[in-house]
C-alpha cells in the first residue's frame, strides 16, 4: 500500500515539475490547457467501472446464498427423509425432530441474526444432538453413511450460507465508492452551462439518481439476508413443514423437544 502511494506522490511532482518547465515558454494561447471536462472524464470512467465491478461481486454473493439455502433446505430433507430407512422407532423419531427443531431454530433465530453477519446458538443444540444420536445407531445399520452424508451436506452448506450473510465488499471500497460518487456528481455540475440548462440538469439529476441507486444495490446485495431484496427463508419452512409432517404421521400424539421456534424444551416440560 505505502508503495502505490509513494509512486502516485511522486509521479503527480514529476508532472507537475515537467510541466512546468516544459510549458514555461508556451505562448498565451495555450494557457487554457485541458477543460474541467476533459480532466475528469477519466475520474468518471473509473467511477462506472467500479461500480459496476463492484455490483458484479455483491450480485455473486447474493447468487451464492440463495444457492446455499437451498442446498441446506434440501440436505435437512434428505436427512429427514434418510431417518424413515431406520428400523429402530426411537432412533428415527429421535432423527425426524432434531431436523424439524434444526430447521425450526435456523428460521427463527439463526436468520435474524445473519442480518449482522452473525450465527445463532439454538441450531447447534440439535446438530450436537444428532451426533450423538448417529453414535447411538451406530456403523452397523445400513442408513448410517447416508445419515451422515446428509448431515455433512447441511453442514457445508450451512457454512456457506454463513460465510455469505457477511459483507462481501469491504466497508473501505464501498466508502471509496460513495467519495468517487460524490466527485462524480461535483464533476459533472461544472460541466454544465450556465443558461438553457435544463435538459442537462434533468439528465444531471437521472443520472445521480441511478448511480445512487446503483450504490443502494450493492449495499443491499452484499448482504444477503438483510435489506429490500434479502433471501427468505422460504426453503427451510417448506422443509420444517413437511418434516413436522412426517414426524407426526409416523410418530402420532409424540411430543417435539423443541418449541414453535426451534428452543429446547426443558427436560421436565
Amino acid at each position: 500500500m505505502l508503495v502505490t502511494i509513494v509512486v502516485a506522490v511522486v509521479a503527480l511532482i514529476l508532472g507537475l515539475i515537467a510541466h512546468h518547465f516544459l510549458r514555461r515558454h508556451d505562448s498565451e494561447a495555450d494557457d487554457v490547457g485541458l477543460s474541467v471536462k476533459e480532466l475528469i472524464s477519466p475520474v468518471q470512467t473509473l467511477t462506472v467501472l467500479i461500480l459496476a465491478f463492484v455490483l458484479a461481486t455483491a450480485a455473486g454473493s447474493y447468487n451464492r446464498a440463495e444457492e446455499a439455502v437451498h442446498s441446506e433446505a434440501n440436505a435437512a430433507d434428505h436427512l429427514a427423509e434418510t431417518a424413515e430407512f431406520l428400523p429402530d422407532a426411537a432412533q428415527r423419531h429421535r432423527v425426524q425432530a432434531d431436523v424439524v427443531c434444526y430447521t425450526r431454530a435456523v428460521h427463527h433465530y439463526e436468520w435474524p441474526a445473519m442480518n449482522d453477519g452473525h450465527p445463532a446458538a439454538e441450531p447447534s443444540v440439535w446438530t450436537a444432538d444428532l451426533r450423538s444420536a448417529f453414535k447411538d445407531i451406530g456403523t452397523d445399520q445400513g442408513a448410517f453413511g447416508m445419515l451422515v452424508g446428509a448431515d455433512d451436506n447441511r453442514a457445508k452448506a450451512r457454512q456457506a450460507r454463513l460465510t455469505e450473510s457477511t459483507a462481501a465488499v469491504p466497508a473501505a471500497i464501498y466508502w471509496f465508492m460513495l467519495v468517487l460518487l460524490s466527485i462524480t456528481v461535483i464533476s459533472l455540475c461544472l460541466c454544465i452551462p450556465r443558461r438553457r440548462n435544463q435538459p442537462q440538469l434533468a439528465t444531471l439529476a437521472m443520472a445521480t439518481a441511478l448511480l445512487t441507486a446503483t450504490l443502494l444495490l450493492v449495499h443491499d446485495a452484499e448482504r444477503p439476508f438483510g435489506g429490500a431484496i434479502s433471501v427468505d427463508a422460504t426453503a427451510i419452512t417448506d422443509v420444517e413443514q413437511q418434516a413436522t409432517r412426517d414426524f407426526h404421521a409416523d410418530a402420532p400424539g409424540a411430543a417435539l423437544p423443541c418449541d414453535d421456534r426451534g428452543h429446547k424444551k426443558d427436560s421436565g416440560a
